[in-house]
């Protein structure tokens, strides 16, 4: 009898509860307050897939891609994430929980779309889905009325998102 343990690796990786805990462990400890788990292999393969482990403290600057190309799905696996969308000149058009316990589990945003993410509870997960290759949001991708990460002005902003929800 073939056992598990006698089968050769397959490749496959499965999502389960100890790699998400280990995830969050990672991201709470990580100066970002995220940590992504990568299944494409490298940041030019054509369809990036990736776990984002984010806690409350993380801010990820509003910013879309212009790309047509670069549609994004994310769905959430543990935990309860804001999702906000934005008009051109930064004023929020929807603000929606994503939540698994309440049935609103993600979201597909187009290309051109003003968007961003904000953990409303620790530990939690989400996957996301988009085209590669990997391109950091540039020129009008990053509108001027959202600070960049590193910027002082984050956490402010950062607390005017969480205000939303």
């Amino acid at each position: 009898m073939v056992t598990q343990e006698d089968r050769p690796s397959s490749g496959v990786t499965f999502i389960d509860t100890e790699m998400l805990d280990a995830l969050s462990g990672e991201a709470r400890t990580n100066p970002r307050q995220r940590i992504n788990r990568n299944f494409h292999p490298g940041g030019d393969y054509p369809c990036h897939r990736l776990l984002i482990a984010i806690e409350p403290d993380s801010y990820i600057p509003p910013h879309c891609h212009a790309d047509p190309a670069k549609d994004e799905t994310l769905l959430v696996l543990r935990g309860r994430i804001g999702a906000l969308i934005f008009d051109p000149s930064g004023r929020v058009l929807e603000a929606r929980v994503l939540d698994p316990a309440t049935g609103c589990l993600g979201l597909t945003i187009p290309y051109g779309t003003f968007h961003t993410l904000v953990s409303l509870e620790s530990g939690s997960i989400f996957l996301e889905a988009k085209a590669g290759p990997y391109a950091a949001p540039l020129g009008e991708e990053r509108p001027s009325w959202a600070p960049l990460e590193q910027a002082p002005e984050a956490k402010t902003c950062l607390e005017g998102l969480r205000a939303h929800f």
